[in-house]
């Protein structure tokens, strides 16, 4: 087998305790539980009809395209770490060390903000009130069962994401089937086809989130050294999870559409909205102010489902959890960060160091947001979301030009896949990301949850950023003296027969 090895020696030591866990199979469920964001199909489908031909539009200009780069990158380099890798081989370790980071943190700003949130609730809606002490209790305890599920050996962890995938088979297909079974007992809400009509404010609207939603193919990668034939497993499992994704979300939008009327779709409570809804079909009603009540199976149902979806979320944050805090340690441990981070458990061969620091800052951002916004769920929620995506996103602004350059440069490293046409797959996919960052930063229209507070919103995505960034090269600089142990990394191609 060909491959490159551009870590340092340091690394090389922590590889040991690395075992093959990931399968065909339980790559392509991992790529399906990572792409499937319960988080974000309210928000999608709080924006009308439109937001199905948007998803479409994005499937062949975005979805398509990030696939054959992610596929091309991940058979080409098959090295633990994967982002972290291609990024330095293309731009050198000190770029690929502050871009690490974003990638890294977006999942603790989004495990103690969005997920967390969606979680309460959801808890909330069909369970019982919790208050504010609650929330922090219900929250955090969301939060470090998520740590747990990542600190476990991959053999084990895998099955969490693979878990969270069958849950939102069952999940989404049970609402998709229930709204056809609403639909012949109550009728559903009209669609006028100008609804359908895309418009650039809807454009500007959705596609930070649909973006979003497509997301994830990267991930697999950063564990390549843990999978079985990584150069076979990659292409499968990015081709198979990218359709199922596709179908998976497209259903239950359109299912929101014609059970909720428009105007009380929230981002939030969009999906929590319709479930309960179309559930009154096996028992409940909705009352003339929009009050809906369930009652036996219809109750019952409710609690699955509310389970379900507290699974679901949980799960999508492990999933991300499992490769971007691995590809984390990979950096800590090549000299882009502190040293102390790099270490793998020789009993798990997972970074737990990673995790417990992950666990630790969700749970700051998680009591910092709840307090500051006065326990305001969806004021946290459009924040916390906005601030998720554009620190993921300004991460790929690096990796996904990574292809170019690295054909450039590593013309000789062999390609099982070769992306077609390569410049137009970069540019659509980094234009797209670069786009969505600056209606991130600086939207057209303020979300309603911060209706007339622009410099509060501003404030709340760009203090983060930077402080993000600051972190990055505050790592860097931890690195030294991993690096000046290892002055001459190898960024040159080695190739090995084997």
């Amino acid at each position: 087998m060909s491959e490159v090895q551009p870590l340092s020696g340091n690394w090389l030591g922590e590889r040991t305790h690395l075992r093959k866990s990931l399968r065909r199979v339980d790559v392509t469920f991992y790529l399906l539980c990572t792409l499937v964001g319960l988080d974000t199909i309210g928000s999608v489908a709080a924006n009308g009809p439109q937001g199905l031909v948007w998803m479409a539009i994005l499937a062949v200009v975005f979805f398509l395209p990030y696939g054959f780069l992610t596929t091309e990158l991940g058979t080409a380099f098959p090295i633990e770490g994967g982002p972290y890798v291609w990024t330095k081989l293309a731009f050198g370790r000190l770029a690929a060390g502050v871009n690490q980071v974003l990638y890294w943190l977006s999942n603790p700003l989004w495990m103690g903000g969005t997920l967390a949130i969606i979680a309460v609730t959801t808890f909330e809606t069909f369970f019982l009130p919790l208050g504010m002490v609650g929330k922090h209790i219900a929250g955090l305890a969301f939060i470090w069962v998520g740590v747990l599920a990542v600190a476990a050996s991959l053999r084990i962890g895998k099955w969490v994401p693979i878990a969270g995938a069958f849950a939102r088979i069952v999940l989404l297909g049970f609402f998709t089937v229930s709204v056809v079974v609403y639909a012949v007992k109550n009728g559903v809400q009209p669609l006028a086809g100008g609804d359908f009509v895309p418009t650039w404010a809807g454009f500007v609207a959705l596609v930070p989130v649909l973006i979003f939603n497509y997301v994830g193919f990267e991930l697999p990668s950063t564990a390549t050294e843990e999978m079985t034939d990584p150069q076979r497993t990659v292409p499968f499992a990015i081709l198979r999870a990218g359709c199922a994704a596709f179908l998976l979300y497209g259903g239950p939008i359109l299912g929101i559409l014609l059970v909720v009327p428009a105007s009380q779709i929230q981002g939030l409570g969009g999906f929590i909205d319709a479930a309960k809804q179309v559930l009154t079909v096996y028992g409940g009603s909705v009352a003339p102010d929009g009050t809906v009540t369930l009652t036996g199976a219809g109750a019952v149902l409710g609690t699955v489902c509310a389970a379900g979806l507290i699974i679901g979320v949980l799960t999508s944050g492990v999933s991300w959890a499992i490769g971007a805090h691995r590809a984390q340690a990979v950096a800590c441990a090549d000299g882009a960060g502190p040293a102390y981070l790099g270490r793998l458990s020789s009993r798990h061969g997972t970074p737990i160091r990673v995790n417990v620091l992950s666990g630790l800052l969700a749970s700051v951002v998680l009591v910092t947001a709840l307090n500051l916004t006065g326990g305001n769920s969806e004021k946290y929620f459009t924040a916390g979301l906005a601030l998720v995506i554009s620190t993921t996103f300004i991460s790929y602004l690096l990796t996904f030009p990574s292809m170019l350059v690295l054909r450039r440069r590593l013309p000789d490293a062999p390609r099982p896949f070769r992306a077609p046409f390569a410049l137009l797959t970069t540019v659509l996919t980094t234009g797209l990301v670069a786009f969505t960052v600056v209606v991130l930063i600086w939207p057209l229209e303020l979300p309603s949850a911060f209706a007339g507070e622009r410099t509060a919103y501003t404030l709340s995505q760009v203090l983060p950023l930077l402080i993000v960034i600051g972190i990055g090269f505050l790592f860097y600089a931890l690195g030294g003296p991993t690096r000046a142990l290892d002055r001459e990394p190898r960024h040159d191609f080695i190739s090995t027969s084997g």
